[in-house]
């Protein structure tokens, strides 16, 4: 259960102003049809996530045991100093406008996690806590928590949240799961 919320929370919190979260708002003000924008959120998430857990757990088997501790404490203290840096949206995702909601939003919210915060942040979680299932439950839970709402509002704008306090916040959430991993 502890991967299951920790991984939720976690990656929740990191997509807040993240540039999927951006995407996804550039989609809902796009396309009209929001059930296809959230269906291909929840699928591009939960392959791409299932990939990067998948990579953690097979990462964190193949380090020696004796420094995989180090090795996830560093990475998410890593992860809370990016999480200080603003992302900003590519002008060329337009292209794929032509595929539709779902195909659109699948394909663009695919790519973006590529190498994005989030994903890394589940590559972490999934050496961390040993638990496949529960991280890719959690880290695409948290997607949707953080994309759904920005989805069904709509043209509701980004720039009305305290974004470098959320961005704070979370660096310092990811700072404490660094210490919390060095001292369990």
């Amino acid at each position: 259960m502890d991967a299951l919320l920790t991984s939720t929370f976690s990656v929740a919190i990191a997509e807040i102003g993240d540039k999927t979260q951006l995407l996804a708002l550039l989609l809902a003000i796009r396309f009209s049809n929001k059930f296809a924008i959230i269906s291909a959120i929840l699928c591009a998430t939960l392959i791409n996530h299932a990939m990067a857990a998948w990579i953690g757990q097979w990462a964190i088997d193949w380090l020696d045991p004796q420094w995989s501790q180090y090795v996830v404490a560093g990475c998410f203290f890593a992860i809370a100093l990016w999480v200080l840096i603003p992302d900003k949206m590519d002008d060329d995702d337009n292209r794929f406008y032509k595929l539709g909601a779902f195909g659109a939003t699948f394909i663009l919210f695919f790519i973006a996690e590529i190498g994005d915060k989030t994903q890394i942040a589940t590559v972490v979680l999934a050496a961390k806590y040993h638990s496949l299932t529960w991280v890719i439950i959690g880290t695409t839970l948290g997607m949707l928590i953080a994309n759904v709402p920005v989805v069904l509002a709509g043209h509701f704008s980004a720039d009305k949240l305290p974004m470098k306090l959320i961005h704070r916040g979370c660096a310092v959430i990811f700072a404490l799961l660094g210490v919390a991993t060095l001292m369990w």
